[in-house]
């Protein structure tokens, strides 16, 4: 067992059918923490990677490198549910077998910016409330579209009426609705009936081994040239003592500490600070 106020960094493995938030009370129990987050929620009939963090690591999640992330979607040709997965299905169409061909072709048109609604099933959030909870309520759900980028598809296996693919998406992409794409094109009703997250960005399943925070961060390294204390203690510090005086984002490594920090307009201040990552 770890102990209550340790610092930790790793990629669990989510099971199908259990929520995202009660897989981390597992988790959270198993390892005897009490302070613990994840990023990148699953949907509960979805599996695999989980990125988890314990203690002052919790704070770092916005600034991971998680993207793009990597899926395989199983998806049941002629299955109709409203969540479009198998939580719901109420109708199932016999439909004849399509050339693999057709289906390789499909995969391979999704590459690319592609513009799309999100699930009315999903934890994008309405004026604060969660569409699937609308959804659930039997309100109206009304949803902006978004771009996605598929940077890659792999056809596995089309067993008819099942086609399990591996697509690659940047973040916030909704593959139920890659999914629907899928069908439309192909002029049939499906729904997925498995989905499992390969990766997100490097981060890979690998036993829930503890990972080193300064791998994975999003952000170019900027030195500081004066005292590090400033840092330390968050004192106010100026452009002219650091190494990168472009405009964006950086984190400054200090032995063990890392300090992120902006610089905009000639000015530098402090988006993260002092957060020890060993």
């Amino acid at each position: 067992m770890i102990k209550k106020s340790v610092d930790r960094l790793f990629v669990a493995y989510k099971p199908a059918n259990i929520g995202s938030n009660r897989f981390l009370s597992k988790i959270k129990r198993r390892y005897g923490v009490k302070k613990a987050g994840f990023s990148g929620t699953l949907d509960p009939f979805a599996k695999g990677v989980l990125i988890i963090a314990f203690g002052r690591h919790t704070r770092l999640f916005q600034f991971l490198k998680k993207s793009p992330k990597t899926y395989r979607a199983t998806l049941w040709l002629g299955a109709f549910s409203e969540t479009l997965d198998i939580e719901k299905v109420t109708d199932i169409q016999r439909l004849m077998p399509f050339q693999e061909a057709r289906i390789k072709n499909e995969l391979d048109a999704l590459i690319g910016e592609i513009t799309y609604l999100p699930p009315k099933y999903s934890a994008k959030k309405i004026d604060g409330t969660r569409a699937y909870e609308m959804a659930r309520a039997g309100k109206e759900v009304k949803l902006k579209q978004i771009t996605s980028t598929v940077y890659d598809t792999k056809l596995i296996h089309y067993a008819h009426p099942f086609i399990t693919f591996d697509i690659t998406i940047s973040e916030g992409g909704y593959i139920r609705s890659m999914a629907q794409i899928i069908c439309e094109r192909l002029g049939v009703q499906g729904s997925l009936s498995a989905l499992e997250r390969l990766c997100e960005g490097n981060f890979i399943y690998d036993q829930e081994k503890a990972l080193n925070p300064f791998d994975f961060l999003d952000l170019e390294e900027n030195f500081y040239l004066a005292d590090s204390e400033d840092l330390i203690l968050g004192r106010k510090v100026v452009l002219e003592n650091f190494k990168v005086k472009n405009e964006g984002k950086y984190f400054v490594k200090l032995d063990k500490i890392v300090s992120i920090l902006e610089i905009k307009d000639d000015k530098v201040s402090y988006l993260l600070n002092g957060v020890n990552i060993c």
